[in-house]
């Protein structure tokens, strides 16, 4: 029996999304985030030294990493489902968009949640400030730029496909879930229409909705 090591709020809602659409039997093992510091539990570390979500384990299988974790129950369990085969044309899109999802759309989204908070933490009344100036200095000169033009080339993409892999649902679209949803929370798509058509699209299959009841509501910060 697979058992995902489920932290609220996280990326392994990913991975119950995609067992739900395989129809695979799982269990769900649950931890919360600390409610000061928003980090994982201790608890975590027992299943992998980083002690990070998400994790899973299929008998004496252990698997982290998002992308890995999807790719591997994508490989052991679809059936030649989710995915394109390797010498069909879609499958450069399918590898690119599940590899894109963590190395460079999230990057500048953590960042941004990251920098944003900085002015609000506690520190003394003459830093305050100093450290506004600098948040604000990151944002309008780096991060947001950089995602901006993310945005626009994932917006171009969705203008002429249905999905990540072209007309067809596949695990990408279950790996870029997470950060463009993240993406919506933190940033302004009101000009991007497709991808807020993708968020719609996703957010309405009852595979989704099933990880949802089984794994609590997914409550992204923002900036």
């Amino acid at each position: 029996m697979i058992v995902v090591h489920h932290l609220e709020n996280s990326r392994s809602q990913r991975v119950l999304w995609l067992l739900e659409e395989l129809e695979v039997p799982y269990e769900i093992k649950h931890y919360k985030r600390d409610p000061k510091t928003m980090l994982a539990p201790p608890e975590l570390k027992a299943v992998h030294p980083l002690g990070k979500a998400p994790v899973i384990s299929d008998g004496d299988t252990v698997m982290a990493e998002s992308g890995a974790i999807l790719e591997y129950l994508v490989e052991k369990y679809a059936g030649g489902d989710l995915k394109p085969a390797l010498e069909d044309p879609r499958w450069r899109d399918y590898i690119y968009w599940m590899h894109y999802a963590e190395g460079s759309l999230m990057p500048p989204l953590v960042m941004k949640l990251v920098i944003g908070q900085v002015p609000r933490r506690p520190m003394p009344f003459f830093a305050k400030p100093i450290a506004r100036k600098i948040s604000a200095g990151l944002m309008s000169g780096f991060i947001d730029p950089n995602l901006q033009n993310q945005l626009a080339v994932i917006e171009k993409h969705l203008a002429t496909h249905g999905w990540f892999a072209g007309d067809q649902f596949t695990a990408a679209d279950i790996q870029m879930s997470f950060p463009v949803q993240a993406a919506a929370a933190r940033a302004d798509i009101g000009q991007c229409p497709h991808i807020a058509g993708f968020i719609t699209r996703l957010e309405a299959r009852p595979a989704y909705q099933r990880a949802l009841e089984r794994g609590g509501p997914l409550k992204l910060l923002g900036s």
